[in-house]
């Protein structure tokens, strides 16, 4: 029943997100968009070493959207690259193939496992984490790039 994936911590989670807005000078952005529902997250990232130092993000979706936003919000300063693309197959395994959500400082997640007898909202789940890997990629690239540069071109 719909009612189970709209329970009422995903209510609370969705009036309740943390970091909403853009960051003034961010190491990477990307958006991640739903074709299906139109939801859509931009999240801004900052890291230092493999760690994410800061994180805002522009939530325009759905409150499963603006739930998972939520939590990714409230935990990711502090989480290193390989930890946030490990979640996002977590969640993705638990949406689509009856994997078990994550535990830890991520267990929260457990309010979306009723997701995933829900195909046409997994996308809109998953939106937060798929913007947050795109954005630690681009991050990667963009040193791997800086370090091959000679040092009198990085100037």
């Amino acid at each position: 029943m719909l009612n189970d994936i709209y329970n009422k911590r995903i209510i609370e989670l969705a009036g309740n997100i943390p970091r909403l807005g853009r960051l003034p000078d961010p190491d990477a952005t990307a958006t991640a968009h739903s074709k299906l529902c139109g939801s859509t997250v931009k999240v801004d990232l900052k890291m230092e070493d493999d760690r994410i130092t800061d994180f805002a993000h522009d939530v325009k979706a759905c409150a499963l959207g603006q739930a998972s936003s939520s939590i990714m919000a409230s935990r990711i300063v502090g989480s290193t690259a390989s930890e946030l693309r490990e979640l996002r197959e977590t969640v993705r395994k638990m949406l689509k193939e009856n994997g078990a959500p994550p535990e830890g400082k991520w267990e929260e997640i457990k309010f979306l496992e009723p997701v995933r007898d829900y195909k046409a909202r997994h996308a809109s789940t998953l939106l937060t984490f798929d913007a947050v890997v795109d954005a630690i990629g681009q991050i990667e690239a963009k040193a791997k790039t800086e370090a091959k540069q000679p040092a009198a071109a990085q100037g």
